[in-house]
């Protein structure tokens, strides 16, 4: 069955843009956590009467950086639960960042309380550190099970280290991270064994309500809900249509599309019920606004699961979890807008180059002709909404300075507002250079697909 998009499937371009705080949301849950990890440092000072001593020191180090790292378990499991409110108020994007940075440094809070305790310990017992790390492993209670625990967690911490992680595939990344459930679950009964700081009845209730409070929200929103949203719209695979050498685009079709509330800007991952693509949900954006009767998502041939994408054949099921991110109209403020994307990273700016009002420019980057995605359509658009569209072609010796050349397109660049959406090194290269002319950073949007 061939699915033909509307040639104006945008009519409503000229919509009022929301005007509300979004900045705002960010700091409320940044300052939410802090809040957190302060009461948790408060619940070990309530318990320490005094520090003295070497192995005083190390002992509390070690309670201190263990506690915090119990606390910041959940918490980095909640920022990517898939929670509607912290995906479209905060952003996916932002989102997997937090959760980075948060993962290395939960990483150093456990090795620091790993060797703190140990070493506090053997000084307290007056034996050598090796020996006293056996005895806790193997005559403490849930020690074994936490030491599992924590080897799969350093594991997991290590391959996603950017060097490591550059050599891994989705699929392989997704699988490992899904290790650290398996991890967090090991280590949680001897933080409540062996914690000095949780024989206050409210304070281990607390930390009961924390931990199931995250298992809920998890099973629901990864598991339960996305469950019943493929019962209740029923997608499916209905027209792959070529777009270019090694690039795709996918009609999805299903019922009450509509209900899904989805906005240009915004991504799904996808589950494809077929060989070798039913394990694993990789995001996919919209390259369309939504339509009530299909969903289109643009898929380039990088290898692995996107060259298996390009071969489904009509009536495929699809599970779909989303829509998520922030990456929409509504962070517009401006009536001046600058699109600028590279790669895959355009399928999101396509959507919003047919919605967006005002006066809206796409630059499309990419170093070959031949690399340049949906030309005859971004043409189309640009002439009956009145927009521009740009390429800049070549390599970093032929455009030169991307500030330099993003001038000569907008001379008022500093005036605009911007959107970005590429490969990593040309996003960062892309906020210097856009900072570098003006643009304030509150102004510049950046979505990326290394989640």
């Amino acid at each position: 069955m061939a699915v033909a998009a509307p040639p104006r499937s945008a009519a409503r371009t000229h919509r009022a843009v929301p005007r509300r705080p979004v900045a705002a949301a960010p700091a409320v849950v940044l300052a939410l956590i802090a809040a957190g990890a302060l009461g948790v440092t408060a619940l070990w000072w309530k318990d320490t009467a005094s520090v003295a001593g070497a192995a005083g020191w190390l002992t509390n180090a070690g309670r201190l950086s263990g506690l915090l790292a119990g606390y910041a378990a959940p918490v980095l499991i909640l920022l990517m639960a898939r929670l509607p409110p912290l995906e479209r108020e905060v952003g996916a994007d932002r989102l997997a960042r937090w959760h980075a940075f948060g993962g290395r440094w939960m990483v150093a809070m456990v090795t620091v309380h790993v060797l703190t305790i140990t070493w506090g310990y053997a000084l307290t017992d007056d034996r050598g550190v090796v020996a006293e790390g056996v005895d806790i492993v193997f005559h403490y209670p849930e020690m074994i099970k936490a030491t599992l625990g924590t080897l799969l967690l350093l594991g997991t911490g290590a391959v996603s280290a950017r060097a490591a992680r550059r050599r891994l595939s989705y699929e392989t990344w997704y699988y490992l991270h899904l290790a650290t459930y398996v991890a967090v679950a090991l280590t949680f009964g001897h933080q409540l064994a062996t914690g000095a700081d949780f024989g206050d009845p409210k304070a281990k209730a607390l930390w009961y309500a924390l931990y199931l409070g995250t298992a809920v929200l998890v099973g629901w929103y990864r598991l339960a809900r996305p469950w019943l949203l493929d019962r209740r719209h029923r997608l499916q695979v209905a027209e792959v249509r070529p777009e270019a050498p090694g690039v795709v685009s996918l009609f999805l079709t299903g019922r009450r599309l509509d209900e899904l509330r989805a906005e240009p800007g915004q991504f799904f991952r996808l589950q494809f019920q077929a060989p070798g693509l039913r394990w694993a949900a990789n995001p996919y954006s919209l390259s369309a606004p939504p339509h009530p009767n299909f969903l289109r998502f643009t898929v380039k041939d990088l290898g692995g699961h996107s060259a298996a994408v390009a071969a489904l054949r009509p009536g495929t099921r699809v599970r779909a979890e989303g829509p998520y991110g922030a990456f929409t109209g509504r962070l517009q403020r401006e009536q001046r807008v600058l699109l600028l994307g590279a790669g895959v990273g355009i399928t999101p700016l396509r959507a919003l180059f047919e919605t967006l009002p005002g006066r809206v420019t796409l630059v499309q980057r990419a170093r070959r002709p031949e690399d340049l995605m949906f030309r005859e359509e971004l043409e189309a658009v640009a002439r009956w909404r009145g927009g521009q569209v740009h390429a800049l072609v070549g390599s970093r010796s032929q455009v030169g300075d991307l500030g330099t050349a993003l001038r000569r397109i907008v001379p008022d660049l500093a005036e605009h507002e911007v959107y970005l959406c590429g490969p990593e090194g040309m996003a960062e290269e892309a906020v210097r250079s856009l900072r570098a002319a003006g643009v304030r950073p509150n102004r510049i949007h950046r979505e990326s697909f290394a989640l």
